[in-house]
């Protein structure tokens, strides 16, 4: 049969994607499956997957979408798997996990880090970094292992990020592609590889060399489908495993931006906005610029952390009315709130929301809470709802004003994907904010079409990364801006929500250190 297609698979926070892409683009058909449970939390703040259940949902989504009769196992020309970031897996000699995955939303942190040694202390000292070194050794896994589990961290074999798991699983090697190393480990993000020996981040994050994957830049093979992959998933034995990237990574290759000119908007459960540069910038001192799906670039990011996760929180927590309408209506409950912001003026008669429900670790900062002002007796929860929604688009935009300023380059173009990207009302204020066109990228599933792009190029379905962009990609909906809309989130983002951090982070430091104790 004639290798036609290619297959992406998308391992998600909520959920699983097996999407197979025809080499101009077009989706042929595709599966989801939702987590019926994400993670699991035994304690607060925790978030626990096993890391079969992964696996397990990665077969039944290819088993499935093979029982839909659109796509045939042999038409493929080959496989890549994007997944969510900085998920952590412990491995033991055999292969065999050791203690549930540490998904990336946990919040455990270590309290006894590793000194760096004089010489590096020293250098944070001057350059006042010393507090955001020592919150990236907190959040770091491996501390924390090392700390509270000294047993698993002694019989670890394999670190793994999800992708590097997912890579075992299907080929039997333990490899990862580059794209995917985005977390708390000691990467050298600059030069795309283990750092060499005496570089701090071995001090800073003591782990050893030895468990970590031999990395595969994307677009090259990682491996081969093993015999028991085959069995479990129905791939063919021996396709090519391409290396995709990040999830992220391959949203920003799927919605076609290359140049540093262009943003990429992600609103997912993390709302971040990227640039592709072929220069190494750290969009903010400390915080790397991301390995790029692009083998020779970079991804430079501002991330929301909790993004729109915080539909999720509203919807739980005030949205009772509109699940109840939406299982009466067969409506999605979403559909239904931006029925509720709709009925609600640009600015949310000033009622502004500054959307850090979770820090950041230099940006905003690690002491960072959200806030909301401005209420008076008119305000309902179409108002608070609608103030989310901007609270985002702000926190984004004042990202891209970060990017701006460390690249010197304008992002006059705006494209948007991810699940909020499906809300004309999330778009139309995208396009209101930054005055610009936000165009919806052609596929929905923007980072799965990233992956089958570097699974297209690796299989030679096209000449190079380029070609395969031009060919697969391209622009859906294009919201214009509104003059009035945009003038009046113009005056409150400079009049009220970039004044806002800075006016209460003095409170938000008091809170942090109250919490800490």
């Amino acid at each position: 049969m004639h290798k036609e297609m290619v297959l992406a698979i998308d391992v998600g926070t909520q959920s699983v994607r097996a999407l197979a892409f025809e080499p101009n683009g077009r989706l042929a058909d595709s599966v989801r499956i939702i987590y019926p449970t994400p993670y699991n939390s035994p304690r607060p703040g925790w978030a626990e997957q096993d890391p079969d259940f992964y696996w397990r949902n990665l077969a039944e989504s290819c088993r499935k979408l093979w029982d839909r009769g659109n796509v045939a196992p042999d038409s493929l020309a080959a496989v890549a798997v994007t997944c969510q970031r900085s998920t952590i897996i412990n491995l033991d000699q055999k292969g065999e996990s050791l203690r549930p995955a540490m998904v990336w939303l946990d919040q455990r942190r270590a309290r006894r880090l590793p000194p760096v040694g004089p010489l590096w202390s020293a250098i944070f000292g001057i350059t006042g970094l010393t507090g955001t070194l020592r919150h990236v050794q907190a959040e770091s896994e491996v501390n924390w292992l090392r700390e509270n589990q000294p047993s698993v961290w002694d019989r670890t074999a394999h670190y793994l990020f999800l992708s590097g798991y997912l890579a075992y699983r299907l080929t039997g090697e333990f490899t990862d592609s580059t794209g995917c190393q985005v977390g708390y480990i000691p990467f050298d993000y600059k030069n795309r590889a283990w750092p060499s020996p005496n570089h701090w981040k071995w001090r800073a994050i003591p782990i050893s060399p030895q468990t970590l994957p031999a990395l595969v830049p994307p677009g090259l093979p990682l491996g081969e489908i093993s015999a028991e992959a085959a069995r479990v998933t129905g791939l063919p034995r021996g396709l090519t495993v391409i290396a995709a990237a990040s999830d992220k990574a391959c949203e920003v290759l799927g919605a076609g931006c290359l140049q540093p000119h262009q943003g990429c908007v992600g609103y997912g459960t993390t709302a971040t906005i990227n640039v592709n540069s072929r220069r190494y910038i750290e969009p903010v001192p400390l915080i790397p610029a991301y390995p790029s799906a692009c083998p020779d670039s970079y991804n430079l990011e501002v991330q929301i952390y909790r993004g729109f996760w915080l539909v999720s929180w509203f919807k739980e927590e005030f949205g009772g009315q509109e699940e109840t309408l939406a299982k009466q209506s067969r409506l999605e409950t979403e559909e239904l709130l931006d029925r509720l912001a709709e009925r609600v003026r640009p600015g949310s008669e000033g009622l502004v929301l500054q959307p850090f429900w979770s820090p950041g670790v230099r940006y905003p900062g690690p002491e960072a809470g959200g806030a909301v002002i401005g209420f008076n007796g008119s305000h309902t929860r179409a108002h608070l709802y609608r103030a989310l929604l901007e609270g985002l688009a702000f926190a984004v935009r004042e990202g891209r004003e970060r990017i701006e300023k460390r690249t010197g380059t304008p992002v006059n173009e705006l494209f948007v994907c991810g699940g909020g990207s499906r809300s004309d009302v999330v778009m139309q204020i995208a396009a209101d904010m930054f005055n610009l066109p936000a165009a919806r990228t052609s596929v929905y599933e923007a980072s799965g079409l990233g992956a089958a792009i570097l699974a297209a190029t690796g299989a030679g379905l096209h000449s190079d990364l380029g070609a395969a962009v031009r060919e697969m990609t391209g622009a859906g909906r294009v919201f214009e801006p509104r003059p009035d809309a945009a003038r009046v989130y113009d005056e409150l983002y400079h009049g009220v929500y970039r004044r806002l951090y800075r006016r209460l982070r003095p409170l938000y430091k008091t809170l942090f250190a109250w919490k800490g104790n």
